[in-house]
């Protein structure tokens, strides 16, 4: 095992479980949580972080801020308090409270927005209060997660080749699209060296990202109000919309096997199975991979809490019919 002196020189990138014995699919499930900010953001974060000290944006003297729903945020929080700068994260009140406290005591300031804007929800709420904050300050930076190419370009010189040196035969890949970051990190890979792997996007009901209508969406994650800059739909091959209660029976299932993972995690493995049921029938030798942005401790109160679930989607979203997240939508 390693030995580290910073909490962002640790990622576990070997670590696959094989969801065939617990949801019935031929899919890999790439668990990208395993590391001090407990997700796939850490990657980004970092990369993002260290081009801007790079290039003098970022300085001792900076202050830190970034509109997330929670998974970078708690990134960047590990990130400032390794480093030493302070943190602003933007979020609003979809954002678990588990998340909210993690990046308090990891020393950052949270702010919370309650009223999403008429046009650009939440997401168009928090950009215009992060900008507001930059024009009062020119110690602000904002790294700018939805623009920024470093986001994308982790995953390119990371997890990309990571899984294909993993998986040669890998025939399809699923990635969630929030920012779209590690959807377009792994996609520019594989079209450039290994193009005949089927790059699948997975996004949420109610996300715009795809062109599909905004409606409220409750967990976080994936999905946007806003189409993410960052996308550029030339380098996908399918797209899979997931409503968020087959994201609640998706976890429920996997939690039944022992497997505590996010809400983003349950949309992608939601996704993965409507995809390969109505692509892959029978699965006959197909090599599927998924990758897990996330762990399920900051969804106790939400996901993994049956109140919570019966208030937001009804009664039906407890049923884990072991059929329900392998039919397609």
């Amino acid at each position: 095992m390693p030995i580290i002196s910073a909490p962002q020189e640790f990622n576990e990138d070997d670590l696959y479980v094989d969801l065939r014995s617990s949801i019935g699919v031929p899919l890999y499930l790439k668990c990208e949580g395993f590391n001090f900010a407990g997700s796939v953001k850490l990657k980004a974060a970092l990369e993002m972080v260290e081009a801007a000290e790079r290039s003098g944006l970022l300085t001792s003297g900076s202050i830190l801020v970034e509109s997330s729903s929670g998974n970078l945020g708690v990134a960047l929080s590990t990130i400032a308090a390794s480093k030493g700068y302070r943190f602003v994260c933007v979020t609003d009140s979809r954002c678990n409270l588990a998340t909210k406290q993690m990046m308090e005591a990891l020393g950052a300031e949270v702010h919370t927005l309650n009223e999403p804007d008429p046009e650009g929800g939440f997401l168009g709420a928090r950009l215009a209060h992060v900008q507001r904050l930059c024009a009062s300050d020119k110690r602000y930076v904002w790294l700018n997660q939805y623009l920024n190419a470093n986001n994308w370009r982790a995953h390119h010189r990371l997890t990309a080749p990571h899984i294909a040196a993993r998986f040669p035969e890998l025939d399809v890949l699923f990635v969630g699209a929030g920012t779209t970051g590690t959807l377009m990190g792994c996609a520019r890979w594989f079209r450039e060296h290994r193009p005949a792997v089927r790059i699948v996007a997975v996004d949420s009901v109610g996300s715009v990202t795809f062109g599909g209508p905004a409606q409220p969406r409750m967990i976080p994650g994936l999905g946007a109000g806003v189409r993410p800059p960052l996308l550029d739909e030339s380098f996908v091959d399918h797209v899979v919309q997931v409503r968020e209660t087959d994201t609640v029976r998706a976890c429920r299932r996997l939690v039944g096997r022992g497997f505590l993972f996010g809400g983003s995690t349950g949309t992608v493995v939601a996704g993965a199975s409507q995809w390969l049921a109505g692509h892959a029938p029978g699965h006959g030798g197909i090599t599927a991979v998924a990758i897990s942005p996330d762990l399920g401790e900051r969804y106790l109160d939400t996901v993994y809490q049956s109140n919570w679930v019966r208030h937001m989607y009804g009664p039906e979203a407890i049923d884990v019919d072991e059929s329900a997240i392998a039919e397609p939508a």
